[in-house]
């Protein structure tokens, strides 16, 4: 019985190596003819045109600020967009931190309790100050809320006019070119514009 499955697998064996030898090198392979000859194709400088892709790089954008951006294969632009943004959010907190600073130094004063402007019972700023501080960080605090919206939208467009651009057809086989014609009957001169196509 040990014979019999020693020799079914040295035989499985010898059948499983036939199978992997080497291939017959002396074969002559027969070439394979093409009907047509190929064209040489040359490299667009544009992309084909894709109606839906401004579409989508605005929509990516507005998503994420800049995945637009890396759609259209600009990702140089990423990090303009969010440090745009970065400043906004900078002076937004900036701006609403000495806000708060001020309006609660004012609180603090009409409650009759010392804030910190006050040093040894001495006003530093007064009552007006800190009201017209209020109002200057207040207004600061909303023109930062405008530029962060401002550079989200300029993204947006961005994403969106870059991939309109990129299907920009910029081929020099089409050019515009001034003429002067110059007529045999009348014998004046004739100034035009002529559009060439070449194929």
């Amino acid at each position: 019985m040990k014979t019999n499955k020693a020799l079914s697998f040295l035989f499985f064996l010898l059948f499983v190596f036939t199978l992997t030898a080497q291939e017959d090198s002396l074969m002559v392979e027969r070439p394979t003819i093409q009907d047509t000859i190929p064209e040489e194709e040359e490299e667009k400088d544009y992309k084909p045109y894709n109606a839906l892709a401004p579409a989508k790089a605005a929509f990516y954008s507005a998503v994420l600020p800049g995945l637009g951006q890396a759609y259209n294969g600009r990702y140089w632009k990423i990090p303009i967009a969010y440090a745009g943004l970065g400043v906004g959010v900078y002076f937004y907190i900036n701006n609403d931190n000495q806000w708060n600073r001020y309006r609660d130094a004012y609180k603090n004063r009409l409650a009759g309790r010392k804030d910190e402007f006050t040093i040894n019972g001495q006003e530093r700023i007064s009552d007006d100050g800190l009201i017209r501080a209020q109002q200057f960080y207040r207004r600061n605090k909303e023109i930062s809320i405008l530029v962060i919206a401002g550079v989200y939208i300029l993204n947006i467009v961005d994403a969106n006019v870059d991939a309109h651009l990129q299907q920009f057809n910029v081929s020099e086989d089409l050019s515009v070119k001034p003429n002067m014609d110059f007529d045999h009957f009348t014998g004046k001169s004739r100034y035009g514009l002529s559009l060439n196509y070449r194929f």
